[in-house]
Order: structure tokens, then C-alpha cells, then sequence
């Protein structure tokens, strides 16, 4: 994906205003979704851009890939073993795994190495607590790519707390 602006960046500057302490519902919202393989939480070399490119490319192709204002991709990780990438599409690909979400998700927005989230885990968990809320599930939004977090000076990722 490009932003078509700067050609030394591939990822769109992201503002992270809009994202901070934001209530979202949503009611069968379209993604696909494919895995990563990890080992102990941390992606195995290439996997992450492998599996990006095939979601882009299968939602291209379908004509199904978000403006990029629109764009968003998460990720959640069931085990310290595989990761679940979901692209949101505009409408169902064929040939990929579709998923919908519904629920409402509370966000918070850091700014930092990713080593930090399991503190950032902890901070969500207080702020869904504060709200009167319990968190099934997290979900995380890398911003940028590693390389356009460099260019930015931020590595900002928006974690999305499904709450009960």
C-alpha cells in the first residue's frame, strides 16, 4: 500500500487523535483475515509481509480493498504461536477467509516499541475496567510498517478492547 505522496514511505502518516479513548460498534463489519506464524508472540522472519501482501492483493483483486483513509488491518493473537491478521474490506473476497466483527471496542493509542505492549495491555485493561466494562478479546493496529514508523519518529498502535 502507498500513500502516493512520498515515495520513500509506504505507509500513510497515521494521526492518532482520532483513535484515543474511542468507542466503536460494530455490526458484521467485512475483513479478511489470514495467520502468522510466531514463535512466543514474536512473527517469524517475512511472515508478516507475506501475509499482508496476500490480504492486499486478494482485496484488490476483488475490488474489495478500503480507501486509505479507510485502511485497517489487526491483529490478534490467539497463542504464542500464531497471530490472525484481518484486513477490513469494503465487501467478501472470494478465494480467502471472510470474517465479520461485531461488538463494541473501546481503543487506546501508544506510542512506543512493541515490547512495551504488555504494558500497554495492562493500561487498556484499567481504562475498560474504568468504564464499567470487562475485555474478551484484544485486537491491535499497526499503524505503520517498521520502516515508516523510522521515517515518522512514532510507532503508534491503536489496541481495540472487545468488551462485555
Amino acid at each position: 500500500m502507498s500513500n502516493y505522496k512520498d515515495p520513500s514511505v509506504c505507509c500513510p502518516p497515521f494521526d492518532p487523535v482520532p483513535w484515543e479513548e474511542k468507542t466503536i460498534v460494530w455490526n458484521e463489519k467485512p475483513f479478511i483475515t489470514a495467520p502468522v506464524c510466531q514463535l512466543f508472540h514474536i512473527p517469524l522472519p517475512g511472515s508478516i509481509a507475506r501475509t499482508i501482501n496476500k490480504l492486499w492483493s486478494a482485496a484488490e483483486a476483488a475490488e474489495a480493498a478500503p480507501e486509505v483513509q479507510d485502511f485497517l488491518m489487526l491483529a490478534h493473537d490467539p497463542s504464542p504461536w500464531r497471530s490472525d491478521f484481518y484486513l477490513a474490506v469494503t465487501h467478501p473476497v472470494a478465494g480467502i477467509s471472510n470474517v465479520t466483527l461485531s461488538g463494541t471496542f473501546l481503543t487506546k493509542v501508544f506510542d512506543g516499541p512493541y515490547r512495551d505492549v504488555p504494558k500497554w495491555i495492562k493500561q487498556t485493561s484499567q481504562y475498560v475496567t474504568a468504564k464499567g466494562h470487562s475485555v474478551l478479546k484484544y485486537y491491535f493496529y499497526y499503524t505503520t510498517c517498521p520502516k515508516c514508523a523510522k521515517k515518522y519518529g512514532h510507532n503508534y498502535v491503536v489496541i481495540f478492547a472487545q468488551v462485555a
